[in-house]
C-alpha cells in the first residue's frame, strides 16, 4: 500500500465525536484510503451499486434501524457510506442517529460530487460534521525520480507540514513528462504505462457520463461533451464563456452552469485575479484549471503522448506548478492562490496569499533561467515591500539557483 499525505490528518480528525463528509473526484483514492484506515468498519454500504441504491433510495430509514442493531461497544463502531450523494435522504437519516447519541457511531460519508446535493439543499449536518477532500496525487506522495539524489535542502515557496509525512512507502517516482502527460490520479499512477491512456480517455466517457446521466445533471449530453472539449482545451486560461459559447452553440448561462458543475465534480477550481495592486490596468477575470492534467487531455481529447505535450510543453507546465500549489493549499486549509495579469500583457502566474505575506511565482520551460524571465516578479516585489519579500522562479534548471537576494529558481523537482 502507497502512503496519502492526508492520512495522519483523517486518523486524528476522525475520533473526534462528529460526522464525517469526505469529498473528492472519482478516481482520486478516496475509498481505498478509508478501507486502509477503517478496515473494520461495522457497516460499509456503496451507494454506486444501483441495487443497494435503489434499495435505499426506497426506504432511507432502514439506516436507523440498521445502525440500532449493532451491538453496543466500548469504542464506537465506524459506519461508513460510499457515493453517499446518490441517496441524499441519508444524510438526514445521519443526522436523527447523531443527534440522539453523539458517542455511539462514527459516521463517515464519503461522495464524489456535490451537485445534486446543493441544488436540492441536502442537509450537510452543519454544526455536526467535519468536512474533508481527497486530491489526486502531489509531489511529496509521488515523487520525482529526478530528486532521488537530492543532497541539499530546498525552501519551497509553500511546504507542507513535516509532521505529518508519510508513514507508508510514496508512490513510485517518476519523470516530469511522464506527470505532464499522464497526470496524478492514483490509479492511473500505478497502471502500465500502455494502459493509461485507455484508462483516462474511459474516465470521460464512461464516469462523467454515468455520473450526469444518473442524476439527470446535464440535459443535452452531445452539447455538454463539445463544451467539455472546449473547456477543456482552455484549462488555465481565463474564462472566455462567450468565446465557449460561440464555438459550442450552447448559451452563456448554460455554459456558466456547466463550469459550475465541473466545480461541483471537484473536476475543476478557479484562480481569481489579484486585486491588491496598485496598478490601474489590471485583468480581473479567473483562470479556471482541470483539477488532473491527464483527465484534462482526454477531455479535450488530445493524443495521451509525450510529445503532443512537448509540441507545446511551456502551459502545461505551468498547469501543472498551479494544481500542485492548489492541492497543498487546499490540504493546509488556509491561504488562497491567485495571479496578476495586466490589459498590456504584464503578467505574474500565480501568488500565494497567505494572512499577511504574498509569495509571487513565475513558471518557465527554459532549462537556463535569468532576471530577464524574472523581470515582472522584479516589478510585482518593488510593488510590495512589505508583504512579498521572497520571490520563486520554477523551471528545469537542474539545481537551486539565486538570481538575485529575493528572487530564487527552482528545479520543478523541489516545488
Amino acid at each position: 500500500m502507497f502512503g496519502r499525505w492526508i492520512e495522519s490528518v483523517w486518523v486524528e480528525k476522525f475520533s473526534s465525536p462528529y460526522v464525517h463528509i469526505v469529498f473528492g473526484a472519482r478516481q482520486t483514492g478516496k475509498s481505498t484510503l478509508l478501507k486502509q484506515l477503517i478496515p473494520d468498519a461495522a457497516v460499509w454500504l456503496d451507494f454506486s451499486d444501483p441495487g443497494l441504491r435503489t434499495e435505499y433510495l426506497r426506504r432511507p430509514e432502514q439506516l436507523i434501524a440498521l445502525c440500532r442493531g449493532l451491538e453496543l461497544r466500548r469504542t464506537p463502531p465506524y459506519v461508513v457510506i460510499d457515493e453517499a450523494q446518490n441517496v441524499p435522504a441519508v444524510f438526514d437519516a445521519v443526522q436523527h442517529l447523531y443527534d440522539s447519541d453523539k458517542t455511539r457511531w462514527r459516521f463517515i460519508l464519503c461522495g464524489s460530487s456535490a451537485r445534486k446535493l446543493r441544488v436540492i439543499g441536502a442537509n450537510l449536518l452543519p454544526g455536526r460534521s467535519f468536512i474533508h477532500y481527497l486530491y489526486p496525487l502531489m509531489t511529496l506522495e509521488r515523487p520525482f525520480s529526478e530528486s532521488s539524489d537530492l543532497n541539499w535542502s530546498v525552501r519551497s515557496p509553500l511546504s507542507l507540514p513535516l509532521g505529518k509525512a508519510l508513514k507508508k512507502p510514496s508512490f513510485p517516482g517518476v519523470e516530469l513528462i511522464e506527470r505532464l502527460t499522464f497526470g496524478d490520479l492514483p490509479g492511473v499512477a500505478t497502471a502500465p504505462v500502455q494502459d493509461r491512456a485507455d484508462l483516462l480517455r474511459s474516465y470521460g466517457s464512461v464516469y462523467l457520463e454515468e455520473e450526469l446521466r444518473r442524476e439527470s445533471l446535464v440535459k443535452d449530453w452531445v452539447a455538454f461533451s463539445r463544451f467539455l472539449q472546449l473547456a477543456a482545451g482552455e484549462s488555465g486560461r481565463m474564462l472566455n464563456y462567450a468565446g465557449i459559447s460561440k464555438e459550442s452553440g450552447v448559451t452563456v448561462p448554460t455554459i456558466k452552469n456547466y463550469y459550475q458543475l465541473l466545480e461541483d465534480m471537484f473536476m475543476g477550481f478557479r484562480i481569481s485575479a489579484f486585486s491588491g495592486s496598485p496598478r490601474k490596468n489590471l485583468l480581473s477575470t479567473a483562470r479556471f484549471f482541470f483539477f488532473d492534467l491527464g483527465v484534462r487531455h482526454a477531455a479535450a481529447e488530445l493524443p495521451l503522448d509525450p510529445a503532443t505535450v512537448l509540441a507545446n510543453p511551456g502551459p502545461v507546465f505551468e498547469q501543472w506548478v498551479g494544481i500542485e500549489l492548489w492541492k497543498r493549499l487546499k490540504y493546509l486549509g488556509t491561504g488562497k492562490l491567485v495571479y496578476l495579469r495586466t490589459k498590456a500583457g504584464a503578467e505574474v502566474d500565480f501568488i500565494i496569499e497567505r494572512t499577511t505575506e504574498l509569495t509571487p511565482i513565475e513558471v518557465k520551460w527554459t532549462t537556463n533561467p535569468s532576471l530577464s524571465d524574472a523581470r515582472h516578479l522584479i516589478k510585482f516585489l518593488s510593488e510590495h515591500p512589505k508583504q512579498a519579500r521572497q520571490a520563486y522562479l520554477i523551471c528545469r534548471c537542474r539545481t537551486r539557483l539565486q538570481l538575485s537576494d529575493q528572487i530564487t529558481a527552482l528545479p520543478w523537482f523541489c516545488l
